[in-house]
């Protein structure tokens, strides 16, 4: 006897199911919906730690070091053999542009999986694409894209995730879209007054100049 509930593969069948990508900076690209959804995706966080070895200690000790970035990796199909049309047009080339430096933030675009809600947001890492159909004259009309996300998050999102404070401890800090001085040391010094301490150890005579991927000096206060 049938439960008259739509089967799985009904469901990923429908318009509002449907998986897309997302360009939400910068802002005004279009977004690559996908006609198949994927059928699973992993998302992996690891940590770094430090090992330093003790004489006559069969083990060395550990010491956590710092988190790495978050990343989603999946696998999706892109297939134009209902148009005939060439996939690395509809597709991989739109794919490929979205791993390019843009010339005013000095970064890739930042993307958002959707699929029933967002799944993961961050930049495209990396690309590999496997052709597997093509027409008599060898144009592919179907792709295997096998795709990583790198997580992207501000200095707030980070700290409002997991806030953490040693301001008595030197860091370095890798400077990302959105980040300003005053949130770092906010962040670190739990008073964003500080920021010049950030600013004079690094030689900023500008604060409203920080490029994202500068690798900044954060001084302990003395």
């Amino acid at each position: 006897m049938r439960s008259g509930l739509p089967s799985p593969a009904t469901i990923m069948g429908q318009g509002p199911s449907r998986a897309r990508l997302e360009v939400l900076i910068p802002k005004g690209a279009a977004a690559i919906d996908l006609h198949f959804n994927p059928t699973e995706y992993k998302i992996e966080k690891k940590n770094k730690f430090s090992e330093t070895a003790v004489p006559c200690l069969q083990s060395p000790l550990v010491k956590f070091d710092h988190g790495d970035s978050e990343r989603l990796t999946t696998e999706l199909l892109a297939d134009t053999s209902d148009t005939l049309a060439d996939v690395r047009e509809k597709f991989v080339t739109p794919l490929r542009k979205l791993m390019r430096k843009d010339e005013e933030k000095h970064e890739p675009p930042i993307v958002r999986l959707s699929w029933h809600g967002e799944v993961f947001q961050g930049f495209l890492e990396r690309l590999d694409v496997t052709y597997v159909l093509f027409r008599p004259d060898g144009v592919p009309l179907r792709a295997k894209l096998s795709l990583t996300l790198l997580k992207s998050q501000t200095v707030e999102e980070m700290e409002k995730e997991e806030p953490t404070h040693s301001p008595d401890v030197e860091k370095t800090w890798a400077a990302r879209r959105g980040d300003t001085l005053a949130g770092i040391s906010a962040v670190v010094y739990e008073d964003p007054r500080l920021w010049r301490e950030i600013a004079r150890a690094n030689g900023i005579e500008d604060p409203r100049r920080l490029r994202p991927g500068t690798v900044l000096t954060v001084p302990r206060l003395r």
